[in-house]
């Protein structure tokens, strides 16, 4: 498989680490300073507590719907309770960090959390923040309650932006997947028309024998024919299965004027890589130059694995040309690795910012064509400099 993608969420995810801790720790020195300047007054110490729960909220990444409830909830009783009691006379500096907590937590539940929760939590977390100012006096909440509401619907704003961008990235990244998937089926298709015409010639070929009258075929030519026959059928069983598997996966199969058939009736077919077609476009490839070595013991591929290496080599050489002006070399390779074909494209490159995929999803199509033939894929940077793309696929020799 791919670890293009694991890499992204890994940067990702160290990130948010890192924002996550620094924000942690700047408001636990702010609560800490505040309850050292509250310590002889009980209210808002249970003020800084609330604080507190809401800022664990805010950073915490486990068990989110429950802390944010929890902090929520216990923001719109404390305003309940200190409203009722006749509100606070003085400031409390710890509201400020309640506030920025309960305004980070409206913007990840806007991002995050699921359709059935998140009208609820919404209303939950925008009805603590909006009455915090009732916790002093209504002439306060005058004043700062269209404030607040700016800055809550701002949060949501925020986090129904990056809900509406990771959903977008999830469609594009399931849209080129199902592509690659419905072209390789393709390629099997004309791969079985291939193999199934194989075993019509031989047939009629051996009908035509026995009908001519001439001298029937000898045992050796006969089972060099049936073997033919068996060989073709047993190829074309093989990617017929894949066929199938590749179409249950995919959602939207393309419909009439696919290019797959002929008004008579005949297979028409669309040109697909090969070996022989990988030495064109390897040799095409001149900026930077592009080297191609092929083992001596790879021996005849199935055309689905001959195909699948040449959109490897394609996609890996559109990516250096984009990211990797700076090569100076590329080497592109085929070996065995017992019943498999290891296809690796290496670059000596340095480009600036190699380490994050741009916004294409080639790698992603691909790696879902290569994981279809129980295959995997690898593309990331190279211990000695560079950048390298390595398939292994399974051939079916082992």
């Amino acid at each position: 498989m791919s670890d293009v993608s694991t890499r992204l969420d890994r940067v990702h995810l160290v990130g948010g680490c890192l924002a996550r801790a620094a924000y942690a720790a700047f408001a636990g020195l702010f609560l800490l300073v505040c309850l050292v300047a509250d310590l002889r007054y009980h209210p808002n110490l249970w003020m800084v507590f609330v604080a507190a729960v809401a800022n664990v909220a805010a950073v915490t990444g486990r068990r989110f719907v429950v802390w944010t409830v929890t902090a929520g909830s216990l923001s719109a009783l404390t305003t309940l309770a200190l409203g009722m009691s006749g509100g606070l006379i003085s400031p409390v500096e710890s509201v400020v960090a309640e506030t920025g907590a309960l305004l980070i937590l409206l913007a990840r539940t806007a991002w995050k959390a699921e359709r059935r929760r998140l009208v609820p939590i919404a209303a939950l977390l925008a009805t603590a923040i909006l009455a915090t100012p009732l916790r002093w006096s209504p002439i306060t909440a005058v004043m700062f309650t269209a404030p607040l509401g700016i800055a809550g619907a701002v949060a949501v704003g925020v986090g129904l932006y990056l809900r509406a961008l990771d959903a977008r990235r999830t469609r594009s990244v399931a849209a080129a997947r199902r592509d690659e998937r419905l072209d390789l089926a393709r390629d099997l298709h004309d791969f079985v028309a291939h193999h199934v015409t194989g075993i019509v010639v031989q047939a009629q070929a051996a009908r035509f024998v026995a009908r001519s009258g001439a001298a029937p075929p000898t045992a050796g030519q006969l089972d060099a024919m049936f073997g033919e026959i068996e060989k073709a059928g047993t190829e074309a069983l093989t990617s017929m299965r894949r066929v199938v598997g590749l179409l249950r996966d995919a959602q939207h199969v393309a419909g009439d004027g696919d290019g797959t058939g002929g008004a008579d009736g005949t297979v028409t077919t669309h040109p697909v890589g090969d070996l022989g077609q990988l030495h064109d476009l390897v040799a095409g490839f001149t900026h930077p130059p592009a080297a191609l070595t092929l083992a001596s013991d790879l021996g005849a591929l199935p055309p689905e694995v001959a195909a699948s290496a040449h959109r490897v080599v394609q996609e890996a050489l559109t990516n250096i040309r984009k990211h990797a002006a700076d090569a100076e070399i590329v080497q592109v390779t085929l070996t065995r690795l017992g019943g498999d074909v290891e296809v690796a494209v290496r670059d000596d490159g340095r480009g600036r910012g190699r380490r994050l995929p741009s916004g294409g999803f080639g790698l992603t199509g691909l790696s879902e064509r290569v994981g279809a033939l129980g295959g995997r894929l690898r593309a990331g940077p190279r211990a000695g400099g560079g950048w390298e793309v390595v398939a292994v696929l399974p051939t079916g020799d082992g």
